[in-house]
């Protein structure tokens, strides 16, 4: 009689942990989506105080942010390639109103693990192991991440460093999952093939509700042309998709850079590339081209809308240069920041935020301050205008 009860008692504890099994896998999650944009309005800016301290860790390189609606927090990534503190990502919660932003808060700090368990080393440590994380997002179907690495291409007389970029899926508490494979033209080389030094994996955004991932590449691969200029000369990036179930890349497609805003000083630095990227509804993203010049504190940020649904599919193309017979993304200007007059500094990251009492979405950015002291740490909100 007893073995009968005990046998009766662990037939209804599996039914319902099959039930509930059950009631997970039927669970849908909806990716936030704002198809039919018209325009970004701008509503408030919040600064963050430069090199605030949190847990132990210097605050900055901010470069991409993500939203997590169901409990109301952020997830910014950090830029520090283990320099300051070991490579890591920060919760948050940010206080908004239809006028602005109230408050940003630091909640946590989450170390990003190596496959082994460890913290990334930096470039005195093991420079073919030092990540340069740039890009996060959140899945709430898996309650996992996925983070960007740039990884390095450092070529020089006595020294040559190669570390291919890197797409890397995480669990909530920074450890190590799996990698997404890479397709041969995004590999590093010694050679003039492949991605430029800190010209890579920028943004990443989930889309399909969950199902697929696009990888923006900054800048153009070596074998796909020329770097931006402040004359049009063509530059065009790769964004990869990905079937996120098996961490494939599945197509790819061309995206074409504007012009750089305003010159460099007499041999200085400019660059205009992709920082990143966002899914607005199947087959269409948010664009964020950010462009810098020394000479010029400011950054000049455009966030377009990029149509991939008759883009060519480039995935079987090792040179852009090579084989011109495709057709790029259609794109749509949305907002210029130059015309916010203010200062806008080097805005890499963006997120859908929460919806305004009046129905429409925020839409959330933000900078890395690159933890230089004349640079500023910025949050941006703006309200999604629709058609």
């Amino acid at each position: 009689m007893q073995t009968n009860y005990i046998m009766k008692q662990l037939l209804s504890i599996i039914i319902f942990v099959l039930f509930l099994s059950n009631l997970f896998a039927q669970k849908k999650f909806k990716l936030p989506t704002a198809p039919n944009i018209k325009e970004l309005m701008f509503l408030g800016e919040y600064d963050i105080p430069y090199n605030m301290k949190f847990k132990g860790t210097k605050i900055g390189g901010l470069s991409g942010i993500d939203f997590d609606a169901e409990h109301n927090l952020y997830f910014a990534i950090c830029d520090d390639r283990s320099e300051h503190n070991p490579a890591r990502f920060y919760t948050l919660k940010i206080a908004i109103t239809p006028k602005g932003i109230d408050t940003v808060v630091f909640l946590n700090v989450t170390n990003l693990l190596q496959g082994d368990g460890t913290l990334y080393p930096n470039k005195d440590e093991n420079p073919l192991k030092t990540p340069d994380p740039e890009a996060l997002r959140y899945n709430p179907a898996t309650n996992e991440f996925v983070w960007t690495s740039e990884g390095e291409r450092e070529v020089g007389l006595f020294k040559t460093v190669l570390e291919n970029p890197a797409i890397t899926t995480i669990t909530n508490s920074g450890k190590y999952v799996d990698t997404f494979s890479l397709p041969s033209q995004v590999l590093m080389h010694k050679e003039e093939i492949g991605p430029r030094q800190n010209g890579v994996f920028e943004g990443i955004a989930f889309a399909n509700d969950y199902k697929d991932a696009y990888v923006s590449i900054e800048e153009p691969l070596y074998q796909d042309g020329e770097r931006a200029d402040t004359q049009d000369v063509n530059p065009m990036i790769r964004i990869l998709k990905y079937d996120v179930a098996t961490k494939k890349n599945s197509a790819q497609f061309a995206y074409k850079l504007e012009p750089i805003a305003h010159s460099a000083i007499p041999l200085g630095f400019k660059i205009n590339g992709v920082s990143d990227i966002l899914s607005t509804s199947n087959n269409k993203l948010l664009v964020m081209e950010r462009s810098f010049s020394t000479g010029r504190m400011a950054c000049t940020v455009k966030i377009f809308e990029a149509d991939l649904s008759k883009a060519t599919n480039i995935k079987d193309f090792k040179s852009l240069k090579e084989n011109k017979n495709f057709i790029p993304a259609k794109k749509r200007l949305l907002l210029n920041m130059d015309n916010l007059k203010r200062y806008v500094d080097n805005v890499e990251g963006m997120t859908f935020g929460p919806t305004l009492p009046n129905g429409h979405k925020t839409l959330i950015t933000i900078v890395d301050n690159n933890f230089n002291i004349f640079e500023t740490s910025q949050v941006f909100l703006f309200e999604v205008i629709n058609n």
